[in-house]
């Protein structure tokens, strides 16, 4: 039984241009899967500040178990509700990050180098260096992803994580698949009790079925993704967004309906 359910938020649980922008039956199944004892775990893109602010802007009645953020961070509730880092994977994440930059700087003046050819292209920074990017178009970030490719072979470990024109530089080790094994980890879950769904790049690592056995996606996913799930076993839902998930997680049965 589906224990656990790991779901991306913009563009798989939100459809920003929706109306309403989350169908009311994503919240009964939400609310379901917990009255039985089941987990929601928020796997997202967004910094924790983030994902607290769109919960509460999309009036999310059900509130998740566990949120993880920016890709790679693990957070459950404290004593009194606040979320808090869950064991020490964020700061064995933090050490990581901060050794590879340390030794990427020549990769990332490299990096800097190639943006000046895509006009319009933002630099994202944190303490005096580049960690990320933000292109004009879907073809530039493209552009970018072909050059990131090939380039950062030169430092083992590094790699980035794309959602549509926005970019994030990583360490290979650390993404919303391996956060999710180390919150199955700390759960005592196997991957045979999880749910993952997610719509974009950066959903690739926890929809590949090395960390969760039922992974699906909606039916506004880009090509990399239904691929992925399709090659997974998993399942592709005809409704967009909200309206998708729901689909997936009553064919697994992790919710009931038709």
């Amino acid at each position: 039984m589906i224990q656990l359910l790991s779901t991306d938020f913009d563009g798989t649980l939100v459809d920003h241009t929706g109306k309403p922008p989350v169908s009311k039956a994503l919240f009964t199944a939400l609310a379901e899967v917990q009255q039985r004892g089941g987990l929601w775990a928020v796997n997202t893109g967004r910094e924790l500040h983030h994902i607290v602010e769109g919960l509460a802007e999309f009036a999310f009645p059900v509130e998740p178990d566990y949120v993880l953020t920016a890709e790679r961070e693990v957070f459950h509730r404290g004593p009194t509700g606040q979320w808090q880092d869950y064991g020490d994977w964020n700061q064995r994440c933090v050490a990581a990050h901060d050794e590879l930059f340390n030794v990427a700087g020549k990769l990332l003046l490299d990096i800097e180098a190639f943006l000046h050819k895509i006009p319009g292209t933002q630099r994202i920074s944190m303490g005096g260096r580049i960690v990320g990017l933000v292109t004009v178009t879907e073809e530039d970030m493209d552009r970018v992803c072909e050059f990131l490719d090939r380039e950062r072979l030169q430092v083992p470990g590094f790699y980035f994580m794309r959602n549509s024109v926005y970019l994030r530089f990583c360490h290979e080790d650390y993404s919303k698949g391996s956060a999710l094994g180390e919150l199955a980890r700390l759960l005592g879950l196997k991957r045979e009790e999880i749910f993952a769904t997610g719509d974009h790049f950066n959903d690739l690592p926890m929809l590949d079925g090395r960390y969760a056995q039922w992974v699906a996606c909606p039916g506004n996913a880009v090509a990399a993704v239904r691929d992925t799930v399709r090659a997974a076993g998993g399942y592709l839902a005809k409704g967009t967004c909200s309206h998708g998930v729901v689909e997936a997680l009553r064919h697994f049965g992790a919710v009931q309906g038709s």
